[in-house]
């Protein structure tokens, strides 16, 4: 399907909300009557169900979008410890291969016509020896949406994350701001500074919605141009 599109999508930290993001931009993209399909291609931290490991942010991918592909595809290393994924990967005696999640994208992109590649972490998580996530959306060749989450230093990490992004050649097509602290002072102050900031569109802004249904913010966000 060569009209498909794809993205993407990193974080400030772990535990930011990229997977209700991620979600969220799926339902929006299934509004418009686009099908819609998530990607984790790495996830640390499972349980077993039927006897298949399953990765909760995977689990919500999977739901989110517009047909299930399978976990393989989904979701190609799913690790049982919720710990650094190169940590993970190496206790289970498993090396990391880019080239089985890029097969894995490009059959999801065939099939659908907006794909999101959620990555695990922040924008530089080591998937072995001397690879990590940004050297992965650098192979999938993808544009990338940065999900920051809006609490206290999040200005310096959005920043130093853009300038990541920018050092891998990757061209940052938007930035959604996620208040993950409800308590965070200064929330519109910080935000401005961040759009002064960084040259790149808002995507949105999520308001803190914890234990919330990721399609009730589907209205907040858009999909970049």
């Amino acid at each position: 399907m060569t009209s498909s599109r794809a993205w993407f999508l990193t974080g400030t930290d772990t535990e930011i909300g990229k997977t209700f993001v991620t979600c969220s931009l799926l339902h929006a993209a299934r509004s418009s009557g686009r099908r819609a399909l998530g990607m984790k291609p790495i996830a640390a931290g499972a349980e077993c169900v039927d006897g298949e490991w399953i990765n909760e942010d995977a689990a919500s991918l999977r739901a989110a979008g517009s047909f299930d592909p399978g976990l393989s595809r989904l979701n190609p290393y799913c690790f049982a410890n919720p710990i650094a994924p190169h940590i993970a990967a190496a206790e289970e005696g498993v090396a990391i291969e880019p080239d089985r999640i890029r097969k894995a994208f490009e059959s999801l992109r065939a099939e659908a016509d907006v794909v999101i590649v959620e990555g695990v972490g922040g924008f530089r998580v080591p998937l072995g020896d001397d690879y990590d996530t940004a050297d992965l959306a650098r192979d999938l060749a993808l544009p990338v949406i940065l999900v920051v989450g809006m609490r206290l230093g999040c200005i310096n990490h959005a920043l130093l994350t853009v300038e990541a992004i920018a050092a891998r050649g990757l061209t940052l097509s938007g930035w959604v701001a996620n208040r993950i602290d409800p308590a965070m002072l200064r929330f519109d102050e910080n935000l401005a500074a961040l759009m002064a900031r960084i040259d790149a569109p808002l995507l949105g802004v999520v308001p803190y919605v914890p234990d919330g249904d990721p399609a009730t913010a589907a209205d907040l966000l858009r999909l970049p141009d």
